[in-house]
């Protein structure tokens, strides 16, 4: 029978167990079988790194930890040699960093996992890994939308630029305008040829003024004349009387 120290050290293990459980957004499993002293130290470093909290647990306490939790569904996954990486601010965390150092030692396998309350088998895990990063998700969101915004960015710089140089509004409609004026102006056109004119037409008036005169003068003449002559002949015949 064991002893009481040791299921009291069993129970300290579970009980460590369901506190990272009750922290963890996700909880990895994978075979650790072939690699070196040296190498799983490498790995427990790059998983600090990514802040996933990697260790070894006995499947028996492992299962008890997991009961009645949303991470029973790992048991089915529980045989043969098991660590497990727990994350809590990253979901992904665990899958990716794990899928990276796989990559590079090319040992281990994915067993199974639970993210955020939905269970994976190995092939799903890998893809999960391949998702980006929050931090990149965020990048690609900001240049998403500072496409458009520095876009119209560079338009109000442009109409900004036209205005303190006086260009705009110097277009083609602007272009237009003195036609238009040349349109307006032609009415006016008539009166100044009738100005033009007018001077031609008051010679004319006065050329018939004139030739009036003329004929008007002659015809006074001859009275002129016939007085004289009745005043020669009255003088006469008073001289004839005397």
């Amino acid at each position: 029978m064991p002893s009481a120290t040791h299921l009291q050290e069993k129970q300290a293990v579970v009980s460590e167990i369901k506190a990272k459980l009750d922290r963890a957004s996700a909880a990895v499993v994978i075979d650790y079988i072939g690699i070196n002293v040296a190498q799983a130290d490498a790995m427990r470093k790059k998983l600090r790194e990514a802040g996933v909290d990697y260790k070894v647990y006995k499947n028996t306490l492992m299962k008890r930890a997991i009961e009645g939790t949303p991470f029973a569904s790992l048991g089915e996954s529980l045989s043969g040699p098991s660590a497990f990486a727990f994350g809590f601010e990253d979901a992904v965390a665990p899958a990716r960093a794990l899928d990276g150092i796989m990559k590079d030692f090319k040992k281990m396998e994915f067993k199974a996992g639970v993210i955020e309350g939905s269970l994976y088998d190995a092939e799903g895990l890998k893809q999960i890994a391949s998702l980006p990063t929050k931090d990149e998700l965020i990048a690609r969101f900001m240049g998403s939308i500072q496409s458009p915004v520095g876009k119209l960015v560079r338009t109000f710089k442009a109409v900004a630029d036209a205005m303190e140089d006086g260009s705009l509004g110097s277009g083609k409609p602007a272009e237009a305008a003195p036609a238009a004026d040349a349109e307006e102006a032609k009415p006016d056109a008539a009166p100044v040829a009738e100005a033009e004119a007018a001077p031609a037409e008051e010679p004319a008036a006065e050329d018939k003024t004139d030739a009036a005169e003329a004929e008007a003068a002659p015809a006074e003449a001859p009275a002129t004349d016939d007085k004289a002559e009745a005043v020669d002949a009255a003088a006469k015949s008073d001289e004839q009387a005397e």
